[in-house]
Order: C-alpha cells, then sequence, then structure tokens
C-alpha cells in the first residue's frame, strides 16, 4: 500500500526544525531514519501531511564525554556508536 500524500520539508538545523514544527503543528511527523515511520506510513497508520526531514542537521550527530557520562546524538548512525574511541574506552 501507498502512504497517503504528505508536503516534504528539509530542516537545516535545529532552529528551523522548530520553526517548522511551529508552522505545521501535530500535523507535522519528523523524520530521521525512517525505519519506524515509513513502515507505518505505508500501512497508513501514520498519516502525517507533512514530513520533517532532521538527515541534515549535523548538530545532532554526535559522540561526546560529558565527565561522569557519554552523550550520543539523536541522529549519531549505530556504526559510528560501535566504532567511537569513547565509546569503546568507556563501554568496551
Amino acid at each position: 500500500m501507498y502512504p497517503m500524500p504528505f508536503d516534504y520539508e528539509v530542516a537545516e538545523s535545529v532552529d528551523h526544525a522548530i520553526e517548522l514544527l511551529g508552522e505545521h503543528g501535530e500535523e507535522a511527523k519528523l523524520l530521521a531514519g525512517g525505519h519506524s515511520l515509513i513502515p507505518l506510513m505505508r500501512l497508513r497508520l501514520a498519516t502525517p501531511t507533512v514530513l520533517i526531514d532532521l538527515g541534515r542537521i549535523n548538530d545532532l550527530s554526535y559522540v561526546r564525554d560529558d565527565g561522569d557520562h557519554l552523550s550520543i546524538g539523536a541522529l549519531t548512525h549505530h556504526r559510528e556508536v560501535l566504532n567511537n574511541p569513547l565509546v569503546q574506552e568507556h563501554c568496551g
């Protein structure tokens, strides 16, 4: 089955994503990898009118040492976490 029609926006920054969410309200859904949302859309269990793609926001992809814990950004790929020296040092 094909998803319902939707508009597609690309956020260039976190602030831009927040702005787009403000414009489109509850009808918008955030798209990162799409592994959860896209199958739901194909089954028409999720029917957003707008998708906001976060894929170009580099500020959401990181692994960093914050002193007493590691922080991992929302758009950090699993392979980046697996191969990251900080993760290997603290969790290996």
